[in-house]
């Protein structure tokens, strides 16, 4: 348990930060979410709409160190990637 008010602080802000992050990564998620049901819904115009839109998330996420800039730079590609092969069937 916290014992002085420096750390008692430290406490409110983790938490606070805490749920901030979560609600980013949740946003992040959706989005994700978004982006596969259009590709599984074979529509290639929405597609492109949510890849735009989740890749804008997952870069805004790793600029406020939600996620690590690699994790976000491997998503990113992994979703062109899964677009690309689309576009191309």
């Amino acid at each position: 348990m916290a014992n002085n008010a420096g750390a008692k602080k430290a406490i409110r802000k983790i938490a606070a930060r805490t749920e901030v992050n979560k609600a980013r990564r949740t946003r992040v998620r959706t989005f994700l979410r978004k982006f596969q049901e259009a590709v599984t819904g074979g529509d290639a115009g929405a597609a492109k709409t949510a890849f735009i839109e989740a890749q804008s998330e997952l870069m805004r996420a790793v600029s406020k160190g939600v996620v690590h800039k690699n994790t976000g730079s491997r998503k990113v590609g992994r979703l062109a990637a899964q677009l690309k092969k689309m576009a191309a069937a």
